[in-house]
This record gives C-alpha cells, sequence and structure tokens, in this order.
C-alpha cells in the first residue's frame, strides 16, 4: 500500500504532471504566495492547488470558507487564481477582476513575466486578506 503524500507533496506532483509551461508559472505562483507568510499552508482542493490560512481563527460555518485564501484555475494560457473572499480585500492595483455576488475575485496570469510584473500587487493583496481573518 503507497503511503499518503503529505499536503505540500500532492501540490509538488500535481504541479510535476502539469504540462511544463503551465508548472512553471504555477511553480512561481506557489513560491510567491507561500513566502508572503508562514501562516499559508498548501494543499490540493477541488482538484487543484490552493492556499489557506493555518493560524488561530474564530469559529465560523465551514461553508464560508474563510480559511481559503487562493485556489488556482488552470487553464492554457492563463493561470486563474481565484480570492474565494477576495472582495473583502481593498485592492487598488486592479489585480483582483470580476463582480461576483458570492465575494470572490479572480486575478489572471498569462506567462511567468506577467506573474513577476505582478508580484508585488499579488503579496500586498495577500498580506491585506491576512489582516482581515477572525484570529483568536
Amino acid at each position: 500500500m503507497k503511503a499518503k503524500l503529505s499536503d505540500q507533496e500532492q501540490v509538488t506532483e500535481h504541479i510535476q504532471e502539469l504540462e511544463p509551461s503551465v508548472g512553471q508559472i504555477v511553480e512561481t505562483l506557489r513560491q510567491i504566495i507561500l513566502s508572503t507568510d508562514p501562516e499559508i499552508g498548501e494543499r490540493i482542493k477541488w482538484n487543484n492547488p490552493s492556499f489557506y490560512y493555518t493560524g488561530e481563527m474564530k469559529e465560523f460555518d465551514p461553508k464560508e470558507y474563510k480559511r481559503d485564501l487562493i485556489v488556482m484555475n488552470l487553464h492554457k494560457g492563463r493561470i486563474m487564481l481565484v480570492f474565494p473572499s477576495g472582495a473583502k480585500v481593498n485592492d487598488q492595483s486592479g489585480l483582483l477582476e470580476g463582480d461576483y455576488k458570492d465575494g470572490r475575485r479572480i486575478a489572471v496570469f498569462k506567462d511567468t513575466e506577467d506573474v513577476q510584473a505582478k508580484q508585488g500587487a499579488l503579496q500586498k493583496i495577500i498580506v491585506d486578506w491576512l489582516e482581515l481573518v477572525d484570529k483568536e
């Protein structure tokens, strides 16, 4: 019987199975997201890499997805980062797109250069989001 992979190993394996050009963009985004704060964890959720807050939080209804920071949505030619509660963040950069009733917002990246150009805005959104978490 194969040992169950850790969340981190599952994300690594998932990225390695992607088309190399997509995998490179995903890995770059992964490193940026994880390096932004030590309390960001990663796992596979909804069949894609996702990132969440690992610290202590006040109790909440799991359907509110308050712990979920980003879920990747991978398409050929573009990588979408879905922020389930992105509407809470006062994003002045214009990186977060969409006006969904459920409060999610999306950031779209075309390639590695696009990711690098938007790195500062992405990290600011993550930091701002973490400041809004209902911590204990």
